[in-house]
């Protein structure tokens, strides 16, 4: 069965970007079974952090073993959870096998399962069980059960940043239907101690504790109180004088009715900091690039008015030249300066190059039409430099030797694959004056910067319909 046409695959997709939690609270395996031609195969695999897995070899692609069969036929055919009473073995290792029907939300009497999900639980593992032990697994099971009646993942769960998000093992708290704490593991006990909290919270109204905290004033979520009382499915940070709490709750319900909740909570302090900090410097660079921008601007300026001051028009064509070249490289600093990503869209950078066209064209007193097909697609910044330059280079070359003082049309198209990225500068004027390639020094400049820069190949040739075209390929 091809993935796109996986009935409910959206769905099994949210699931597994969230049922690892499930894995480390039930100290056990789990595996996604879904349909395959006559059978169920197994489609993705969760070991669990809290526990020895049992699987040391991927199992994805493989039919259920025989011992295991009933279980999850019977849990995908009655659409309902399935607890396997005899222990199975598995590489010499004793485990115990429950498998739960995967339903869509807004289940109905009529719905059918799009997956089932088996845990294994290692019994070569096996411990005393111990009050921690005992609510993490009745957090998963409950978790289980949400998962088979349609309701986990929660579907309108907020979709903030994953960075930092919580998980089982930094701190668990079970609420009641009330919001009072019915466990606290021993992790979230030690982070709320250290944000001023004294005494168990066991016993206690979560909501009202932390409130006690007086959390530093500033910014804070509207979704807060959803959260201290895991009456809402979201996450949220939690600023105290010493430290930062990113706090997420899931309700946990029972045929569509809220009898609890588990909150998951992790000391995000440091790497907090570390985003502030990384913010800033972003913030640097990008004030860097603009100031960058405007005195490439204020020389571009310069060289301007020197231009026009002057006599020779030798002299004002080389101006104008190292004006474009300083213009096409302040092009690139003022996107820099919009954004913090390492990698830009050259297509943006292009559409300002295509701008200066018009004043090229003044300066030879023609008209020129400019076409652009394709996408450049992203490149990093040393690369959009180089290639601003060349480009620019190019389309002046276009229209003052290859329209040379006439009206015409310049094309310019990319293409980019994997590995190469090629661009093609085609004009409509005279061509190549017999067949030869220019000796000025804007070929040399373009030519340098791309077999020596960029690292890839350029030619120039005169299709038979008359003009010029440059083709340009640059290893990606």
């Amino acid at each position: 069965m091809v993935e796109n046409e996986l009935q409910g695959l959206p769905w099994i997709k949210t699931l597994m970007a969230d049922w690892q939690l499930i894995a480390d609270a039930a100290f056990s395996d789990l595996v996604l079974w879904v349909p395959k031609r006559t059978k169920l195969h197994v489609y993705a695999h969760a070991r669990p952090s809290t526990a020895a897995t049992l699987f040391y070899r991927d199992i994805t692609g493989t039919a259920a073993r025989t011992d295991w069969r009933k279980a999850i036929d019977e849990a995908w055919e009655t659409g309902k959870p399935v607890l396997a009473s005899e222990v199975s073995e598995y590489s010499g290792t004793a485990s115990r096998l429950s498998a739960y029907p995967v339903f869509e939300p807004k289940k109905t009497s009529k719905s059918k399962p799009v997956a089932v999900i088996t845990r294994h639980t290692n019994l070569g593992e096996s411990r005393y069980p111990n009050k921690l032990q005992l609510n993490f697994v009745a957090c998963a099971e409950q978790l289980l059960e949400m998962v088979s009646a349609g309701e986990f993942p929660i579907p309108d769960a907020g979709t903030d940043s994953r960075r930092g998000a919580p998980r089982v093992t930094d701190g668990l708290i079970r609420l009641d239907k009330s919001g009072r704490v019915l466990f606290a593991s021993p992790n979230a006990l030690s982070m709320f101690n250290r944000s001023g909290l004294e005494g168990e919270l066991e016993g206690r109204l979560f909501s009202d504790s932390v409130k006690g905290l007086s959390p530093h004033s500033g910014i804070v979520d509207e979704g807060l109180p959803l959260v201290l009382t895991g009456k809402g499915a979201w996450k949220t940070d939690i600023e105290f004088d010493s430290m930062v709490l990113s706090v997420r709750s899931i309700p946990i319900t029972a045929s569509g009715e809220r009898s609890g909740a588990a909150i998951l909570c992790r000391d995000v302090t440091e790497l907090r900091v570390r985003e502030r900090e990384l913010l800033t410097k972003d913030l640097t660079i990008r004030e860097i690039h603009h100031r960058v921008k405007n005195n490439l601007q204020t020389v571009a300026s310069l060289l301007r008015i020197q231009s026009r001051q002057s006599k020779s028009e030798e002299v004002k064509d080389s101006l104008a030249q190292a004006m474009r070249r300083v213009t096409s490289i302040a092009v690139v600093h003022d996107v820099l300066s919009e954004g913090i990503d390492q990698e830009i869209s050259f297509d943006q950078i292009f559409d300002r190059i295509l701008q200066l066209i018009p004043e090229i064209a003044s300066g030879f007193h023609s008209k020129v039409k400019t076409n652009f097909a394709g996408s450049f697609g992203e490149l990093t910044t040393e690369r959009s430099t180089t290639l601003a330059l060349v480009l620019t280079e190019l389309v002046a070359n276009a229209v003052q030797h290859g329209l040379a003082d006439a009206s015409g049309e310049i094309s310019v198209e990319a293409q980019r694959d994997n590995h190469l990225l090629r661009v093609e500068v085609t004009d409509n004027g005279a061509g190549l004056a017999e067949g030869k390639i220019g000796t000025g020094l804007g070929t040399q400049i373009v030519r340098t910067l791309v077999e020596s820069e960029l690292r890839g190949k350029i030619a120039w040739t005169s299709p038979i319909r008359g003009g010029t075209k440059v083709s340009v390929e640059i290893p990606i």
